[in-house]
């Protein structure tokens, strides 16, 4: 569990990690050894979730090594999927996401991390953010080190 009390907004303790995996943890469907070692360490805290349409085929692969929970769903309504997967979840969440169709899983997430990485984001899920970082690997730095997510959302 990552606990993480924000003056102004309260205590969190975040159970769950959710991650779209194209243009957040994968860029053009790769992802890196940074980013799988951090994901590893993540899961001595939480449970980790990735979502994805798949668009380059390449999660199941990626992923077959890691200590992740991966669901793949079709192209069409993948906003929907998204929503439905972390509603199901037990505990609270926090979502990683870069694009437009991780807007419905944001707003019912109880953190919300926009990374705009290789592959951009989308302008529309600005809005929906609680943080925005420019890669995953400083999305990492904000759950390995609570402190930065509680300078940055404080009220």
């Amino acid at each position: 569990m990552i606990k993480v009390d924000i003056p102004g907004r309260g205590k969190y303790e975040i159970e769950n990690a959710v991650f779209d995996y194209n243009g957040t943890v994968a860029v053009n469907g790769d992802m890196s050894k940074n980013t799988q070692e951090n994901l590893k360490k993540l899961s001595e805290f939480v449970n980790i979730y990735i979502l994805t349409a798949d668009t380059y085929g390449t999660v199941k692969k990626k992923c077959e090594n890691l200590p992740v929970s991966v669901e793949v769903f079709p192209t069409h309504d993948a906003a929907d999927y998204k929503e439905k997967i972390v509603k199901s979840l037990s505990g609270q969440s926090i979502c990683f996401g870069n694009g437009y169709n991780d807007i419905k899983m944001f707003d019912i997430a109880d953190l919300s991390v926009c990374i705009i990485e290789g592959e951009g984001c989308s302008g529309k899920l600005l809005s929906h953010s609680d943080i925005v970082v420019n890669s995953i690997d400083d999305a990492f730095g904000l759950v390995f080190n609570t402190d930065r997510i509680k300078a940055t959302l404080r009220g």
